[in-house]
């Protein structure tokens, strides 16, 4: 399958996983939109050459953007569907780019696992559930939290009430006696974690096309500054890319010259105090 995006225009960004082919087009004009509809042709010539035919009924075209025209394209002379959100990788993903279809799921998810131990386990040792809690549960919260960013403290909270000895004391207490940081915490350090590898390149983005990094000379600190915009809109307000430049501009200069992923945590571990 590497030879399919091989006829695909520049204009146009192509992921694939397993099965799943997305492909993503800006559509602000009637030349765009003609090349778009031009790209989902080749695609569709493509399958017809390695009869690896795409199943047009599972496909569909998500309009994203305020000014966006909806245009209907069509694929191997059959109309693409119109749709509202889709499921990607795990993760809920709205046209709106809002985020509560996710949370709400996660939620359900966690919940679901938490009222499951809480039912079936008799023995409440902070120990046993601590294990479970971190192996059933959290990681409903903290999956891709980088692309939602998990809003569901109160999963955790109500989770941590669950050890008789701990149910009575304030949520902070808790989560100091167990060892636990707050989700909030948990993704801030995620954040870090994802940028340090996106920049470093040990993960296949290009950098430029994340973050801008902040013109030398007019900043102080460390000597990889980032540079944030000011979006109009929530959603891109509070997506990765632009939520984590504060706490990255704010790490020490230790943090960012550190040679690998392990010193690279241990520094923002101590930077957080976690």
């Amino acid at each position: 399958m590497n030879d399919m995006e091989d006829e695909i225009s520049k204009q146009s960004n192509i992921s694939k996983f397993a099965d799943d082919t997305k492909l993503s087009h800006a559509g602000n004009s009637e030349e765009e939109i003609k090349k778009m509809q031009e790209d989902i042709n080749k695609l569709q010539s493509w399958a017809d050459k390695w009869q690896m035919n795409f199943n047009t009924n599972k496909c569909g075209i998500m309009h994203v953007g305020h000014r966006n025209t909806h245009h209907r394209y069509t694929m191997d002379g059959k109309p693409l569907k119109d749709i509202t959100e889709e499921k990607d990788l795990g993760v809920w993903i709205h046209r709106s780019l809002k985020v509560s279809t996710q949370c709400a799921a996660a939620s359900k998810k966690a919940n679901r696992a938490l009222g499951m131990i809480k039912r079936n386990i008799i023995y409440k040792n902070q120990h046993i559930i601590l294990r479970l809690y971190k192996s059933l549960v959290r990681p409903h919260l903290d999956y891709c939290m980088q692309a939602w960013s998990p809003q569901l403290e109160k999963v955790q909270a109500r989770a941590t009430k669950i050890i008789p000895n701990l149910k009575n004391l304030p949520y902070e207490t808790r989560l100091q006696r167990l060892r636990l940081t707050t989700l909030e915490d948990g993704r801030r350090r995620g954040d870090l974690i994802q940028t340090y590898r996106i920049i470093t390149q040990k993960d296949k983005i290009e950098p430029t096309k994340m973050f801008k990094k902040a013109e030398y000379g007019k900043t102080r600190g460390h000597s990889y500054k980032l540079r944030k915009e000011k979006p109009n809109l929530d959603s891109r307000k509070f997506f990765y890319s632009q939520r984590v430049v504060n706490d990255w501009n704010n790490l020490p200069q230790s943090a960012i010259s550190a040679p690998n992923l392990l010193c690279f945590k241990k520094e923002i571990n101590k930077h957080m105090g976690l």
